[in-house]
């Protein structure tokens, strides 16, 4: 699952990205309003951490952007503003949460694994697609209630291409999700084919392997055989 996170505070930013990755999140980091304005119109997230007061312009100015491009990244506003009209303003906006600062890092996981699965699962802990199951929080796989042991990039991969089952997910895409900003640097797709790769062979190795199937020049997509 890959975050953007928009706060100009270095430490705390430093304390999100710390915190975050540690529970096996993607994270990249904004701390002006010219930068967060960049990334959003360049990449898509699965969530957003939004501060509303930034050098060079106000974060619900970026919140209009979004709605105006009618961009999907959902938004949990992280902001020391806590007047009523902010969160007003923020949620008619489009933000799916306002969590005022000073917050607890716990409280800020489970907002963000609320939102994921509210937005990417219909708000389900548990993905299922045929004997292939995984929780979304636990960020755990089974097959027939197998463990499945999957990588922090495999799992990611596995989820994202769930969330968009019998649709292509393209390789721009999928490198983008499992790397952030690395993915910038790639002089090709290699990292990418290396994640299907070793993804397809160990559903392959529990009867699943057909289950990503390759759109030649395009991606992949997710797809159980039918009978």
């Amino acid at each position: 699952m890959k975050l953007l996170i928009i706060e100009d505070e270095a430490e705390l930013a430093a304390s999100l990205v710390s915190h975050l990755q540690g529970q096996q999140y993607v994270c990249e980091v904004a701390r002006t309003f010219a930068a967060a304005e960049e990334k959003l119109l360049l990449f898509d997230y699965d969530c957003i951490l939004l501060d509303l007061t930034l050098p060079g312009g106000d974060g619900l100015e970026l919140l209009r952007q979004l709605q105006a491009r009618q961009q999907a990244d959902g938004v949990i506003i992280t902001s020391a503003r806590d007047a009523l009209d902010d969160r007003i303003a923020g949620l008619h906006l489009g933000a799916d949460d306002y969590l005022p600062k000073p917050f607890h890092l716990s409280e800020l996981s489970a907002r963000i694994a609320a939102l994921v699965r509210r937005r990417r699962f219909n708000g389900s802990n548990v993905v299922q697609a045929g004997p292939l199951a995984v929780d979304v929080l636990a960020r755990t796989a089974t097959v027939h209630g197998q463990p499945l042991t999957l990588t922090r990039s495999e799992l990611d991969l596995l989820l994202l291409l769930l969330a968009n089952q019998r649709r292509v997910v393209m390789k721009s895409t999928i490198a983008e999700h499992v790397s952030g900003d690395l993915a910038e640097h790639f002089d090709s797709f290699e990292p990418v084919y290396t994640h299907v790769k070793n993804l397809k062979r160990k559903l392959g190795e529990v009867g699943l392997g057909e289950c990503i199937r390759t759109v030649y020049g395009l991606g992949y997509r997710f797809e159980l055989p039918t009978a």
